[in-house]
């Protein structure tokens, strides 16, 4: 009988350095599935979602450009028809020169003005892309500038 005390012993000895085995191997298995999440799982999801953002922003922003574009475009045209009008009401040649000149000047005038318009909504919207990618809220913290440069 001890025979059989002492192989039962090794074999419940055996059992449970098996089972221990077993129970470190799925302990050891669920921390690299954890860490396996944490370091490239949840890391690929905020990039996928970061880009999705992304995408999704470029596109408002190409909105907002067809939109003023379309907006200065329309404005363009009411000044022309304006001038139009002036110069067809015009009672000689003369205030038919001003009228164009006039218009000309302030045309180029309203181009550059609107051409700066455009360029800085841009600028503005890179800077925000690239606050974005870097993680900061809103664009590249206190370094937005404003107004007329």
């Amino acid at each position: 009988m001890a025979d059989d005390t002492g192989t039962q012993s090794a074999a419940d000895q055996a059992a449970n350095f098996a089972k221990s085995a077993a129970d470190r191997m799925r302990n050891a298995t669920e921390q690299a599935q954890q860490t396996f999440n944490d370091r490239v799982v949840e890391p690929a999801k905020r990039a996928g979602e970061a880009m999705r953002q992304g995408g999704q922003q470029i596109a408002e922003n190409n909105q907002q450009i067809g939109v003023k574009m379309i907006d200065q475009a329309e404005q363009n045209t009411h000044e022309a028809f304006a001038a139009m009008r002036k110069a067809a009401q015009a009672r000689d040649l003369s205030e038919v020169m001003r009228v164009q000149g006039d218009y000309l000047r302030e045309q180029g005038q309203r181009s550059m003005s609107q051409a700066r318009e455009i360029g800085e909504m841009i600028v503005n919207f890179g800077r925000n892309a690239v606050g974005a990618m870097r993680g900061d809220a809103g664009g590249e913290g206190g370094s937005q500038r404003t107004g007329g440069e």
